[in-house]
């Protein structure tokens, strides 16, 4: 008789947890790499959070993913942590040791400056500033990345100064921090532009920017991928700015992840991003 392989489970934990795309982008992988495994939505409560977690190891679980609200928790509660997850502030991918004890590391930040990798190779990070609109979890991730990577200065706007204070203070480098009135001011002569808030969204207020006067050759992202072209981005595309959406940050954040737990590499293709993007549209069109 064969021996039956054991399937290996790893999952995403968040409240709520349905509009999640990881197991979709997870379960392409497992299918196209042929993986007896499977990644699964868990929807735990915040107050549940830790009996969540202390339970994958006896639920036989490769480890997770952890998304909103419960990031920065993540980080509190694993046995150990890595550095680039200490410096960022939030985990948001678990893996189970071989003793069953919780190891916590960030792939945002990676995800992130593979994203841009991916889509302008041509990029140089000490061409010039970056801006980075927004001091949220993603925008620490973002800034962790492009100091990492060798930008000169990083130019943080955020409305309050007290939260873009704090980010510096654990994530260090060349780091100024700026209100909101002078964002325009700042851009001027960048050579990025992130856009880590919800700004000039359906039901948020406008982004009122000017992206006319960037350096040639400059980059504009959104971190957001639905809708795909944001606001942001197609002001960027009308002046003629090379543009990159959000949806890469997500794609190439799950690789770290799903080497780790089921010991394959995946890569980001345009199959797999095509997929996706079948999936946010169905979504849509159902509400």
């Amino acid at each position: 008789m064969s021996e039956i392989q054991i399937q290996k489970l790893a999952g995403v934990m968040g409240w709520p947890i349905a509009h999640s795309l990881s197991p979709q982008v997870h379960g392409f992988w497992l299918k196209r790499h042929g993986i007896n495994g499977a990644y699964v939505p868990l929807a735990v409560s915040p107050g549940n959070f830790e009996k969540a977690l202390r339970a994958l190891p006896l639920l036989g679980f490769a480890g997770t993913n952890v998304t909103v609200p419960h990031k920065e928790a993540a980080l509190k509660l694993v046995d150990e942590v890595d550095p680039v997850a200490e410096r960022i502030g939030a985990v948001n991918t678990i893996l189970v040791k071989d003793d069953g004890s919780l190891f916590g590391t960030n792939t945002d930040a990676y995800g992130f400056m593979e994203n841009l990798k991916d889509h302008v190779p041509e990029w140089q990070p000490e061409a010039g500033p970056s801006v980075v609109l927004g001091a949220g979890g993603a925008a620490r991730a973002v800034v962790a990345s492009l100091v990492d990577a060798g930008v000169p200065e990083v130019r943080l706007v955020n409305r309050t100064l007290s939260r873009a204070q704090a980010l510096i203070e654990t994530i260090g480098g060349p780091i100024s921090i700026y209100g909101w009135d002078d964002a325009n001011a700042l851009i001027a002569g960048a050579n990025l532009v992130v856009n880590t808030t919800t700004l000039g969204m359906k039901g948020q207020p406008p982004m009122d920017l000017v992206l006319n006067n960037l350096l040639s050759g400059a980059v504009v992202t959104d971190i957001v991928y639905a809708p795909l072209l944001t606001p942001f981005l197609a002001q960027a595309k009308s002046c003629h700015f090379t543009t990159v959406d959000g949806l890469g940050m997500l794609l190439h954040q799950a690789v770290p992840g799903f080497a780790r737990w089921f010991g394959t590499t995946p890569q980001v293709t345009d199959a797999l991003r095509n997929h996706v993007l079948g999936v946010i549209s169905g979504k849509d069109q159902n509400g």
